[in-house]
């Protein structure tokens, strides 16, 4: 997982469960207060996470059948958009008040557990109410965090390059596992001289797609406790975007602010753009064209530096009712029936049992799930790299001053000191 680009991606793509529609309740009430319990043994535990409504139906959906297999656990239900999560997720951690259980990512793991937050879920396993048995492609370490088990993967996907097919097949570039990025570069010249349109979206603020480059490169955007590159790194990234602008081998910055938010693929100013690989649906919907999903260039031929990334549940350590959480918890990511509810709309389903269960007949979930199965087959996958203490501002931060550079607010240089000064002040080095 959630985040460069993606993070306002994540506010506004419904494919995705996030949305900038105005914030309401789900079926059930919202809980102020702390964890109940009743005289009859009924306990109740409290549920966030963000997302707008087409997320909160699915979801009381699976909740209702969680309350006919558990009547004892009732669940009371808050979402909101993406950013308007964190912010009401802040303030109610900051007053010892966090929901009992809420959808997490990788880049608030160490934030949180630095903050007593996050209860460790370890010790639910071991006691028989969560199995971490049945995930796929190594999904069961995703949430594991200095031997702690912080969250519960409950879909995955993974970086991939959504193209234009019918733009692509024009110019004569056909992408295949292993190319390389002189084969991009070459290609997005193709796509601009037989098309007259700009190969790519742009690639100022995609942090995770950097990250797989440094990856490529015996490197990564973070380690444990810091940033995994150097100032002259990222010089070199953000001097060959702002290169590609000016040759037209990627989208004006300024047109793509202008049509947002709708992406630069669908509005055909742009041949493809990376992204995450289950975000597809959003250009079906935006655009008019056929789209697809290419992979990862590389440095090498083979090595992509992808993984599996994914929506997590986590839970609190102040909840009053851990064994009924680490149950409800092992019911979202393992039942079958709620895999046919929720379909890919958190991506695709982390454990076997459930990606099983849900099998797509549209032709863009059938993309998605043909496209994870190659990664798992052409062996490209490894672990996540670690995300520290601040990861989610770092982030915050490569999205804004990506675009300023774009807009010609900042040079390359300036672009690259600012972003250094706020991540090592974000990251207390």
């Amino acid at each position: 997982m959630q985040h460069d680009r993606k993070v306002e991606r994540r506010t506004i793509l419904k494919a995705a469960g996030a949305s900038l529609a105005v914030a309401g309740l789900g079926a059930t009430a919202t809980a102020c207060g702390g964890d109940s319990g009743s005289g009859d043994g009924t306990v109740t535990i409290r549920y966030a996470w963000w997302g707008a409504d087409d997320r909160a139906e699915r979801i009381n959906k699976t909740i209702a059948l969680f309350h006919k297999k558990y009547p004892k656990i009732k669940v009371k239900t808050d979402f909101q958009p993406y950013v308007d999560f964190w912010k009401k997720f802040n303030t109610q951690a900051s007053g010892g008040n966090p929901p009992d259980v809420f959808q997490n990512a990788i880049g608030f793991l160490r934030k949180y557990d630095a903050k007593n937050v996050l209860l460790d879920l370890s010790e639910q396993v071991k006691a028989g109410n969560l199995s971490m048995d049945g995930f796929r492609a190594g999904l069961d370490k995703f949430g594991e965090i200095d031997g702690k088990l912080l969250g519960v993967p409950v879909g995955s996907n993974s970086m991939a390059l959504v193209i234009d097919k019918p733009v692509y097949t024009k110019a004569g570039v056909k992408p295949e596992q292993g190319w390389t990025w002189d084969e991009f570069d070459a290609a997005m010249k193709k796509i601009r001289d037989k098309t007259g349109r700009a190969g790519d979206s742009g690639m100022y603020g995609v942090m995770y797609l950097y990250d797989l480059y440094l990856r490529q490169n015996g490197k990564a955007f973070f380690t444990e406790d810091g940033l995994g590159f150097t100032e002259a790194d990222l010089k070199d990234w953000w001097t060959k975007a702002k290169k590609g602008v000016e040759d037209g081998l990627y989208a004006d910055p300024k047109k793509v602010a202008q049509i947002k938010p709708k992406s630069a693929v669908a509005a055909e100013l742009a041949a493809g753009e990376f992204t995450w690989d289950n975000f597809t649906v959003r250009y079906t919907s935006e655009g008019k064209s056929e789209y697809g999903l290419a992979p990862i260039p590389t440095t090498d031929g083979k090595k992509t530096g992808q993984y599996l990334g994914s929506l997590m549940l986590s839970a609190s350590k102040r909840t009053q009712h851990p064994k009924e959480v680490a149950q409800f918890i092992d019911f979202m990511v393992h039942d079958p029936e709620v895999a046919k509810i929720m379909g890919y709309d958190r991506g695709v389903p982390a454990t076997q049992a459930q990606y099983d269960a849900f099998k797509p007949t549209d032709e863009v979930n059938k993309a998605i799930a043909a496209y994870e199965e190659s990664l798992v087959k052409a062996g490209v996958l490894e672990p996540i790299t670690p995300h520290p203490n601040g990861a989610d501002i770092c982030e915050a931060a490569f999205l804004r001053i990506g675009e300023e550079l774009g807009l010609g607010k900042r040079s390359v240089d300036e672009a690259v000191k600012q972003f250094f000064t706020e991540s090592k002040t974000a990251l207390g080095s």
